[in-house]
């Protein structure tokens, strides 16, 4: 076994620098191109990837961190954990992952605090794992044939059998990774990387057994290459020794988010220091990194100069952002600009380093009186809206045609004027209203035609924050995001939705729900500077958005929806830290809120997220309706949702898939949330917004999910 490369990272941005899998992938599912195009789309970007990081100086070059979907899908069909309903359709993978006329896709929710989704295995007694080695060892071969030696990343055993919750089958699975290691040995390979970031949460003593059980197995094995045990997104803790006491020969460890805390146990280890953020655009301080470094030198063996995780969190490149403001721009630095940090502190000696900078204090948040209590806002609200039982909504967004996006473009090109692109905007506002009014529902929304994404579109229009051009970042599958960068003090300049929420209210008798991102979410969907505490720079989102709540309430608008839906995401892993983020949390929502009136009904919203985790705290959001994902994850909301005791729609339509329910499946997830909540307080609703569907999908599945609705309501005698 050779010693580990001086330089290296967890893991690349896959989607392409100009989204080239994102085009390909849609290309596929549309039936416009063959599987094998896709492949090949694939290879070129691995190619593309592995010459730019070797070009750049970086020495271990990782493999299978690429996925034509997600990594965890992928460690899935590694292990044979695809359940057998799957097996006989035209293409599993997707299946899984996006489901069929006749599948339901796996639950998805977020990897971690991160805003990355990935597909949920599922384990049970039909389970039977048997290795299937093709992906990695394929990948592994491609970087041989392009003359690059590579080290293979796999999800730990550990990590996935806690995702899937069915750790009790870890005998099972360590035999596939004991095979795994013996095809890479005899690849010749040197090191493997095993990821497991669940071992920096919380982990109970049988959970700690179960790390100790794997890898004194796993580092056993008689035939493998080095073991290298990744860790990221905190700090290893308790887990720390544990690992440590095992053959494993390398440990990597996040310095960003986590400590220097018991680096004794690191003696005659490699250690893989994560001292180059994998989740911010920030450039790094290299006096500190060296600072931590040199601390970690005194302990461990040997010293790797890593990223703190994989770069898949944050764009390509920052070279071609000639629209930032140059200032800001030599203050940031993305995956390559990142790479080559590693490559630079690689080369330093870990000598004459200042002290890691000391934490920042908190300022107390100016406190706004609250809105009333809930039944007298309730009673206003019912007295002032009229709605139906069961009233039926959506979340926001409807779909974004390519005359929309193209239009947006040509504005930002110049060749369509302001004007032309506001009527274009107006015509698709009209076309959704009257589009909702015939299918039957009840509370409108305009669509958000006007918005390219609901975090960016607000940060366009408030000061403080900036936005890129090609700073892309996957969410999940072909989905990708450009997160802005908020580098200064947030202040709202002017009204951000009040015109087009006019517009589509003086079109209808129905209320149409003004829309709004939350300030947690608005924070957290972007890079965020690094020198406030973030729940100082929450609260001033806050204050932006409360004056927006204003000016919609005197516009006309009775009805106000504040989405929340990154507000688990943030939620610190480990318990000690959840009670405080959370109490400032909830603070800043009802901050934001707390300008509008009792007779405003305020509706929150969260999608893909385990937000059944953290039911107390949504409560606490006192919002008068709050609508959530349940469809996808199988209604498992519902299991948690008996003491709510505000409105709640639980969604009963998969917005993640191009499946459409039938009315039948509607109606069976609305009586399964009639058992548990009353139907006074029960909303109809998606999972989430309508915006990567297309129209026809969408007509289908709200028109059954109205019928279904109506079934209910005559069954009920309401009206």
């Amino acid at each position: 076994m050779s010693s580990f490369p001086r330089s290296t990272v967890l893991g690349y941005p896959r989607i392409g620098p100009r989204r080239e899998l994102k085009r390909a992938l849609e290309s596929y599912w549309d039936g416009r191109s063959t599987r094998a195009e896709l492949e090949e789309t694939g290879a070129e970007l691995r190619e593309r990837t592995w010459r730019r990081l070797a070009e750049l100086g970086l020495a271990g070059l990782p493999s299978n961190t690429f996925s034509l979907y997600d990594q965890v899908l992928d460690t899935a069909v590694l292990l044979g954990a695809v359940p057998r309903r799957y097996l006989d359709a035209e293409d599993p993978y997707f299946a899984m992952a996006r489901g069929t006329a006749g599948l339901a896709p796996l639950r998805m929710t977020k990897w971690f605090d991160t805003n990355y989704h990935y597909i949920v295995p599922e384990v049970d007694a039909e389970t039977v794992f048997k290795l299937d080695a093709a992906k990695p060892l394929t990948e592994l071969r491609q970087a041989r044939e392009l003359g690059f030696e590579t080290r293979p990343v796999v999800i730990g055993p550990v990590t996935f059998l806690l995702l899937a919750g069915a750790l009790e089958r870890l005998e099972e699975v360590l035999g596939c990774y004991e095979e795994l290691l013996a095809l890479l040995a005899a690849e010749g390979v040197e090191w493997v990387q095993l990821d497991e970031p669940a071992l920096v949460a919380d982990r109970s003593p049988e959970e700690l057994a179960a790390v100790t059980a794997a890898y004194e197995r796993l580092g056993s094995a008689p035939s493998r290459p080095g073991l290298f045990v990744a860790s990221y997104f905190g700090d290893l803790g308790e887990a720390l020794p544990v690992l440590a006491a095992t053959p494993v020969e390398a440990i990597g460890v996040d310095l960003v988010r986590g400590g220097l805390d018991r680096l004794s146990a690191l003696a005659g280890k490699t250690v893989v220091a994560g001292v180059v953020s994998g989740r911010d655009v920030w450039r790094t301080a290299p006096g500190r990194a060296l600072s931590l470094l040199r601390a970690v030198r005194e302990h461990a063996a040997d010293v790797v100069v890593s990223t703190s995780c994989s770069l898949l969190h944050v764009p390509y490149d920052v070279a071609g952002e000639d629209g930032l403001d140059p200032a800001l721009r030599a203050r940031l630095a993305f995956a390559e600009q990142k790479v080559a940090e590693v490559v630079e502190l690689a080369r330093a000696d870990f000598r004459g380093a200042e002290a890691p900078a000391a934490s920042v204090a908190l300022a107390d948040p100016v406190v706004f009186e609250g809105r009333g209590p809930y039944a007298e806002r309730a009673a206003a609200q019912a007295a002032h809206l009229r709605l139906p039982a069961l009233p039926i909504t959506t979340i926001g967004s409807f779909p974004q045609t390519g005359e929309l996006r193209a239009a947006r473009a040509a504005v930002v090109a110049g060749t369509l004027e302001e004007a032309g692109y506001d009527r274009r905007v107006e015509a698709e506002i009209e076309r959704v209203i009257r589009l909702q009014e015939r299918l039957g529902l009840d509370v409108l929304v305009h669509g958000e035609p006007e918005r390219n994404d609901m975090v960016q579109y607000f940060a366009e229009h408030l000061d403080g924050f900036a936005v890129t051009s090609n700073g892309w970042v996957q969410s999940y599958g072909s989905r990708c995001t450009r997160p802005p960068i908020l580098h200064g003090d947030v202040g709202r300049p002017a009204p951000i939705t009040v015109r087009w929420a006019r517009h589509a209210q003086s079109l209808t008798d129905k209320p149409v729900k003004g829309m709004l991102t939350g300030p947690v979410t608005i924070v957290a969907w972007s890079f965020v500077r690094d020198d406030l505490p973030l729940r100082d720079v929450v609260f001033q989102v806050a204050d932006a958005v409360r004056d927006e709540v204003r000016d919609l309430e005197e516009a006309g608008v009775s009805i106000i929806q504040v989405d929340e839906p990154a507000l688990r995401e943030l939620l610190p892993l480990r318990r000690a830290s959840q009670a405080d983020y959370l109490e400032w949390a909830v603070a800043a929502y009802r901050r934001a809120t707390s300008g509008a009136s009792d007779r405003i009904q305020i509706h929150t919203h969260l999608c893909y997220s385990d937000a059944d985790q953290i039911l107390a705290a949504i409560d606490g959001l006192d919002a008068d309706v709050t609508t959530i994902e349940s469809a996808r994850s199988g209604a498992r909301i519902l299991g948690a949702v008996g003491s709510f005791g505000r409105g709640l729609g639980p969604g009963v339509y998969d917005i993640h898939s191009p499946r459409v329910p039938s009315e039948a499946e509607v109606e069976g997830l609305l009586r399964e949330t009639l058992k548990v909540l009353p139907a006074g307080r029960v909303w109809v609703n998606p999972d989430c917004g309508l915006k990567t569907r297309t129209y026809e999908q969408v007509e289908a599945a709200l028109a059954n999910v109205v019928g279904a609705t109506r079934r209910l309501r005559d069954e009920l005698g309401a009206t």
